[in-house]
C-alpha cells in the first residue's frame, strides 16, 4: 500500500510512524540502526571490484575495522570508475547516474551512481520531510494526493531531478509546471508558467533551492499584474476563489503602498527549499510567503540525508542513508594546511554541542562512496531538544569547507580555477586570495584581493572596474555555473580589491606565515589590510 492509499485510508498515526518516527529513537537506537546497515555495506563494498581494488586482501569484519583500514576519501579517489560509469565496478547496479559540479575550469562534472536501494530511501526521506514541513507539531501533518507542487529545482540529471517521479510513484502530486513541459523550457519560462498555473490552480507546496526560490518569488508582481494582454487572459481561467484573492491582494498592496507578494495570493501547506546559503533568504522568503522555509539537506554523493521539523531549529539526519563521521574543526584545519594529514573522526554518539564538523559519509544500500569527505560543514546545536521532544543530535548546516566558494549553491570556486581564471586573463596580478564575503543584507559574493605587479602599475593604468570587467570574462569562460549566477539570479558575485604592492611580502616578514589563497582566517586578512594601511609600511620591491 503506497502512500496515497493510506491517505485515503485515514492512516495518519502509521503514516507518521513510518516516516517520521526515527524522530523517537533515542541515541542507542540510532547507533542500532546506523551500525546494522553500515555492517551490511561494508559486506557489499568490500566484495565489489571497487572494494578489493582499495582492501587489496584484507577483509574488515567489523566498523572498527573498517574505519582503520580505509584512508578518508574524496572524488578524485573514484574519478577514474565513475567518470566511465563502470557499472560492473559498483557494490550494486546503478538505476541512474546523477550529476553535479566538480571544479570548474578543471573538472566540469562528477558522478554518482543510486541503486534501487538507495532511492527507495531517497524516495522515503523526501517524504519524511514533505510531511514535517507542514506539520504544526509531532503526529498532526496536512498532506494530499491532490496537492499542487510548484517546482522550482533542476531536472534530471541533477539529484532534485529525482523529486517528481518519487513523489510521483506513492502520492501523485501534480507539479506546475507538468515535468514533461518543464524540461523542455528554460528557467524564466518555466517560472512564469508554474505561476500562471497556480493562478488557476492554487500552489500547496514550493520546492526550490533557497537563492532560486527567492528570485521566483521576485516575479510573482509582475506574473500576477494583469497588465500584459497574456497575463489578463491568463486572469479569467483563475477559479473564483483565486480571482478575489487577486483583487482583494492588489486593492491592499495599492492601500499600503507596495508590490504584490506571493503570500498575498497563495496559501502555502509547506516550503521546502535546499542548497547551501539558505539561512541568507530564509528571512526574506517568509516574509513574501508567509511561511518559513524548512531546511532540506541533500547532495549528489550523499543523497538526501537531513530535514528539520515543524520547529525549524536545526537539522536531523536520517539514520538509514550514510553512515555518518564528523572531522572536528581543529583536525580539519590541520588536514587543510597539510594534505598529507589523515584527520581523526568521531560518530554521531561522540559529536558535542557547539563544535563544528565536516561531515563524512558511507552511503548505506549499496553506494559507491565510503568514508568520503562531502566537502560541508556542520555544527552541532544539541544533543536533544525540548521543543521537538527529540534525544537525537541536531545541526545547523554552516558552508562548504574552507577551501571551497560557493556562491547561493551554483557554483564552487576553488584554488585551482582563480589560478586558471588569473593565467587566462594574463593581467599582471602578483599576489591574490580570494574569500567568501556577505554584504548588508546578507547576500553571499565573492571578494578577490589581488596585488598587481608594480611595473604594470608604473606603464599602465588599471583600475578595479576594468580589472573586474576582464576577470568576469574569464570566470564565465572557465565556470559555467558562474555565468549562471548572473544569467539566472541577477547576482553581481564578483567584488575586487587592489592591494598596495609588498603588501603580501610585509605580511610574510611580519607574521611568518603566507595567507591561504581561498578563505584565510579573517584575523589574517585584518592583519594584512591592517599592514597595508599602516603610515609605517614601505615597499621593499623598490620606490614607486
Amino acid at each position: 500500500m503506497n502512500l496515497k492509499e493510506k491517505l485515503k485510508k485515514g492512516q495518519y498515526n502509521e503514516i507518521w510512524q513510518e516516516y517520521c518516527g526515527f524522530l523517537d529513537l533515542d541515541i542507542e537506537g540510532y547507533m542500532l540502526i546506523q551500525n546494522r546497515l553500515m555492517l551490511e555495506q561494508i559486506q557489499l563494498w568490500s566484495q565489489s571490484p571497487l572494494g578489493k581494488s582499495v582492501l587489496g586482501s584484507k577483509r574488515p569484519q567489523t566498523i572498527d575495522e573498517f574505519r582503520s583500514m580505509i584512508p578518508l576519501s574524496t572524488y578524485g579517489d573514484y574519478a577514474n570508475i565513475l567518470l566511465q560509469k563502470r557499472d560492473d565496478m559498483l557494490p550494486a547496479p546503478a538505476i541512474v547516474w546523477i550529476e553535479t559540479t566538480w571544479e570548474g575550469g578543471k573538472h566540469p562534472v562528477k558522478v554518482a551512481p543510486y541503486t534501487k536501494g538507495m532511492l527507495d530511501t531517497y524516495r522515503n526521506n523526501l517524504i519524511s520531510a514533505l510531511i514535517l514541513c507542514t506539520a504544526k507539531e509531532k503526529g498532526v501533518f496536512d498532506v494530499k494526493s491532490t496537492d499542487k507542487v510548484l517546482y522550482g529545482f533542476a531536472p534530471l540529471p541533477y539529484l532534485t531531478g529525482l523529486i517528481p517521479p518519487s513523489l510521483n510513484d506513492t502520492i501523485g502530486f501534480e507539479f506546475l509546471p507538468p515535468v514533461s513541459e518543464a524540461v523542455k523550457m528554460s528557467f524564466s519560462e518555466r517560472n512564469k508558467k508554474g505561476f500562471k498555473l497556480g493562478l488557476s490552480k492554487g500552489i500547496d507546496f514550493f520546492f526550490g533551492m533557497g537563492s532560486v526560490a527567492y528570485y521566483i518569488s521576485q516575479s510573482v508582481a509582475e506574473i500576477g499584474s494583469g497588465t500584459s494582454g497574456g497575463n489578463k487572459k491568463s486572469l479569467f481561467r483563475c477559479s473564483p476563489q483565486m480571482l478575489f484573492r487577486l483583487i482583494r491582494a492588489k486593492y491592499r498592496c495599492k492601500k499600503e503602498g507596495r508590490k504584490l507578494k506571493p503570500k498575498d495570493l497563495f496559501r502555502l501547506k509547506g516550503f521546502v527549499c535546499a542548497g547551501t546559503d539558505n539561512e541568507c533568504y530564509k528571512d526574506d522568503l517568509e516574509d513574501l510567503w508567509g511561511i518559513r522555509p524548512m531546511e532540506l539537506f541533500a547532495g549528489t554523493e550523499p543523497t538526501c540525508i537531513g530535514t528539520e521539523t515543524w520547529n525549524r531549529n536545526g537539522l536531523y539526519l536520517f539514520p538509514d542513508a550514510c553512515f555518518y563521521e564528523f572531522i572536528p574543526e581543529l583536525e580539519m584545519n590541520k588536514s587543510l594546511e597539510d594534505e598529507s594529514y589523515q584527520p581523526q573522526t568521531v560518530l554521531m554518539n561522540e559529536v558535542v554541542p557547539g563544535e563544528k564538523y565536516e561531515l563524512v559519509i558511507s552511503v548505506f544500500k549499496g553506494g559507491a562512496f565510503v568514508r568520503y569527505r562531502v566537502g560541508d560543514v556542520y555544527r552541532c546545536l544539541g544533543l536533544t531538544c525540548r521543543e521537538d521532544k527529540t534525544k537525537i543530535p541536531r545541526f545547523q548546516y554552516i558552508d562548504r569547507v574552507s577551501s571551497v566558494i560557493d556562491i547561493a549553491g551554483f557554483t564552487r570556486i576553488t584554488e585551482n580555477s582563480i589560478a586558471r581564471v588569473i593565467e587566462l586573463s594574463r593581467l599582471p596580478v602578483q599576489n591574490w586570495f580570494a574569500a567568501k564575503e556577505f554584504t548588508e543584507n546578507k547576500r553571499p559574493f565573492l571578494h578577490l584581493y589581488v596585488e598587481i605587479a608594480p611595473e604594470a602599475l608604473v606603464t599602465s593604468a588599471i583600475s578595479k572596474e576594468i580589472l573586474r570587467e576582464h576577470m568576469e570574462v574569464y570566470f564565465k569562460y572557465v565556470d559555467n555555473d558562474y555565468r549562471d549566477l548572473k544569467r539566472i539570479l541577477g547576482i553581481e558575485p564578483l567584488e575586487i580589491t587592489i592591494i598596495r604592492c609588498g603588501t603580501f611580502e610585509e605580511f610574510r616578514l611580519c607574521t611568518g606565515k603566507s595567507l591561504r589563497h581561498i578563505n584565510p582566517a579573517p584575523y589574517d586578512v585584518a592583519e594584512l589590510l591592517r599592514i597595508q594601511d599602516s603610515c609605517y609600511f614601505i615597499y621593499r620591491g623598490g620606490s614607486l
